[in-house]
């Protein structure tokens, strides 16, 4: 794995967390900024929480559910939440800082990711072909498998995400509460 992909690896969550300080202090939000975004937010949340009821880390090759569309509904869901964010906060500079990351931090984390699976499961290869990396494919996707594990969710912690961005957004609604006087 390259250096880059290493440092990647690790340094996503750190760099997620110091990015919500910036993002809080650069945000220039409105209510109609606010509702636009939540209503991106919203579909990427669920996303994220659909996969993570489908996914067996290390143990099985995830491909049904969502997993049957793109290879990464994780990461998209994730990056369907940027956008909301970033129509929340109506700043063009946190828009492009979130690009930034995003191709910088998590296109090598997908690959390196990627590498993995090939690695540990044969059959990824044939997968990999047959459905998209990030963008989803949804004609000819059917696959059977295991249904969605509300134990899965509650093991991956995946409500976290919804805490985080249900504190995001109330930071968004007290910073144009108090800077709206």
């Amino acid at each position: 794995m390259s250096s880059w992909r290493a440092l990647a690896r690790r340094v996503r969550v750190p760099i997620s967390f110091a990015f919500a300080a910036l993002y809080a202090w650069l945000a220039k939000p409105t209510i109609f900024s606010i509702v636009l975004g939540t209503i991106l937010i919203v579909p990427g949340l669920m996303v994220r929480a659909l996969a993570s009821g489908y996914v067996q880390k290390n143990e099985q090759l995830a491909t049904s559910g969502p997993y049957a569309y793109t290879r990464n509904p994780l990461y998209l869901g994730s990056f369907i939440l940027a956008a909301g964010f970033a129509l929340a906060a109506r700043s063009w500079w946190l828009a492009l800082a979130m690009i930034v990351i995003l191709l910088a931090i998590y296109i090598p984390v997908i690959s390196a990711e990627e590498d993995f699976l090939r690695e540990r499961f044969p059959q990824f290869a044939e997968y990999a072909h047959q459905v998209p990396r990030l963008f989803p494919r949804f004609r000819g996707a059917a696959r059977g498998g295991p249904n969605f594990s509300w134990t899965l969710y509650r093991r991956h912690r995946e409500y976290n995400a919804v805490l985080g961005a249900a504190a995001m957004i109330a930071t968004l609604v007290a910073k144009l509460l108090l800077t709206s006087h």
